[in-house]
C-alpha cells in the first residue's frame, strides 16, 4: 500500500499550541508548582451533593438526558443561565440565549461568522491567549489596545479603530474580558465601561464580551457587565467552567435574536448541540443547590490566595518588578524591571519547580516578554508562597 503526506489547508499552520496548554504536563509533575493554568479550585464543591445530583440526573432525566435534544440548548438550561445573568443585573430573554459547548465554542462560533480572513478583531493589550488561538485559527488579524488598571483606554481604542481602517482592514467586532480580565485581572470602570459601549456604538463595531471570571469579587462593588448597557450591541460569553465545573463544557452566549439563530445554525453544523449530561448537570446545579452560596465561598477562597501570592511577591520578586492587584478572579500579571534577561527565564523557573505562563503569549505579536502570568487561582496559600520564593530565586539567578 502506497502512503501519501497528508495535504493539509494553509490555515492549518495556523492553529498553534497555547501557552497555557503546552505547560499543563510540566505542571502536573511531581514537586511542580503551577502558577500556570487557571484551573478552579473544584475541592470547593459540594461534591457529595454534586454526586447525588448526577445520580438523580440519570435516575430521573436518564432517557433524555441521554438523547438528542434542540441545538439552542435545553429549556431548563437556558433558564438557569438567565438565572445566573440576572444575578449579575441582567435580564436576557429567553430567545436570546444560545447554550455552547463551552463559551470558547461560543467565541469559535462568532468569529466563523463575523471575520472573513484579512478582517482585524480588536483586543485588549494582553488578551486571552484561547481568543489569540481563534482568531489566528480563522485567518483574522488582531489589534490590542492599551489597557491598566482600569481596563482599556477608550482613548486609545478610537486611536487603534482609525489606525486600521486607514489600512483599509474591515473590523468585525472588538473583544473584551472587561471584568478580572485574563491575563491582567484588571477590571474596566464604569466610566469606561459607558466610554467603550459608546464609541463602538457610534463606529458601528460589534462588542464581544467574555464574562467567565465577573461573580468572583473580592469586593462589593457591582460591576455591571457591558451587554447590560446595549444588548442589540453587545454579545455575552458567559460559562459554567469557574462557578461550577469546566469538566462540563456548558457555556453560552446571549446575542439579538437574529445573530442567535445564524450561531444556532452553526452550532448545529459543528456540534448538533452542546453536551445534554453537561446541561442537565448545571442546570440542577443552577436550580437545586445553594449555588450564589457556593460562588461566594469560592471567591473567598480565591481571594485568600490572591493575598498569599501578593505576600509573597512582595517578599521575594527582585527590587523594581511591579504586578497588578486584581479584584476578582484568578490572575496577576508580573513586569520584571527594565534589564532583567529573559531568555532562559521559563526553563530557570521550571528547573526550580514553579512554572507559568511567559506574558507574550498574550500578545499577538509576541511581545512583553518582560511579562509573566501568575494563577493563584489552584494552589494552596503556602504553595503559592512557596512558588513565588522559587520564581524570585529563579529570576535572581539570571540576573
Amino acid at each position: 500500500m502506497t502512503s501519501h503526506p497528508l495535504a493539509y489547508a494553509a490555515r492549518a499552520a495556523r492553529f498553534r499550541p497555547s501557552g497555557v496548554r503546552s505547560v499543563f504536563d510540566i505542571a502536573m509533575r511531581p514537586g511542580m508548582i503551577s502558577l500556570a493554568g487557571g484551573s478552579p479550585d473544584l475541592s470547593v464543591l459540594p461534591r457529595e451533593q454534586v454526586a447525588e445530583l448526577a445520580a438523580g440526573m440519570i435516575r430521573g432525566a436518564g432517557p433524555d438526558a441521554l438523547q438528542y435534544q434542540p441545538a439552542q440548548g435545553l429549556d431548563g438550561t437556558i433558564e438557569a443561565v438567565r438565572e445566573v445573568m440576572r444575578a449579575e443585573g441582567v435580564d436576557a430573554a429567553h430567545d436570546r440565549i444560545q447554550v455552547t459547548a463551552g463559551s470558547q465554542m461560543g467565541l469559535q462560533v462568532l468569529t466563523t461568522l463575523l471575520a472573513d480572513p484579512g478582517d482585524t478583531v480588536i483586543a485588549e493589550a494582553p488578551t486571552y491567549v484561547g481568543a489569540l488561538s481563534v482568531f489566528g485559527g480563522l485567518e483574522a488579524r488582531v489589534a490590542q489596545v492599551e489597557i491598566d488598571e482600569h481596563g482599556m483606554l477608550p482613548d486609545a481604542l478610537e486611536a487603534t479603530i482609525a489606525r486600521v481602517r486607514a489600512t483599509g482592514s474591515r473590523i468585525p467586532f472588538l473583544y473584551t474580558v472587561p471584568t478580572f480580565g485574563n491575563p491582567s485581572g484588571a477590571s474596566m470602570s464604569a466610566a469606561r465601561r459607558e466610554a467603550v459601549v459608546e464609541i463602538c456604538r457610534r463606529e458601528g463595531i460589534l462588542i464581544v464580551e467574555d464574562n467567565p471570571y465577573g461573580m468572583l469579587a473580592f469586593d462589593d462593588e457591582h460591576r455591571l457587565p457591558l451587554y447590560a448597557r446595549d444588548p442589540e450591541n453587545v454579545v455575552y460569553l458567559g460559562s459554567f467552567s469557574k462557578i461550577f465545573s469546566p469538566g462540563v463544557r456548558v457555556g453560552w452566549l446571549a446575542a439579538p435574536p437574529e445573530l442567535r439563530g445564524r450561531v444556532q445554525l452553526a452550532v448545529e453544523a459543528m456540534t448538533i448541540h452542546a453536551s445534554v449530561v453537561g446541561q442537565v448537570l448545571a442546570q440542577r446545579f443552577i436550580t437545586e443547590t445553594d449555588w450564589r452560596g457556593h460562588v461566594r465561598r469560592s471567591a473567598d477562597v480565591y481571594h485568600a490566595r490572591r493575598d498569599a501570592l501578593m505576600a509573597a511577591l512582595d517578599e521575594h520578586m527582585p527590587p523594581g518588578t511591579t504586578w497588578t492587584r486584581p479584584h476578582g478572579g484568578f490572575f496577576t500579571v508580573v513586569t520584571l524591571p527594565p534589564g532583567t534577561p529573559v531568555d532562559g527565564l521559563l526553563d530557570a523557573a521550571i528547573d526550580a519547580r514553579v512554572v507559568y505562563v511567559p506574558g507574550s503569549e498574550f500578545m499577538a505579536d509576541g511581545s512583553r516578554a518582560d511579562t509573566l502570568r501568575l494563577a493563584y487561582s489552584f494552589e494552596p496559600e503556602h504553595r503559592l508562597a512557596e512558588g513565588a520564593r522559587r520564581l524570585g530565586e529563579a529570576i535572581r539567578a539570571l540576573g
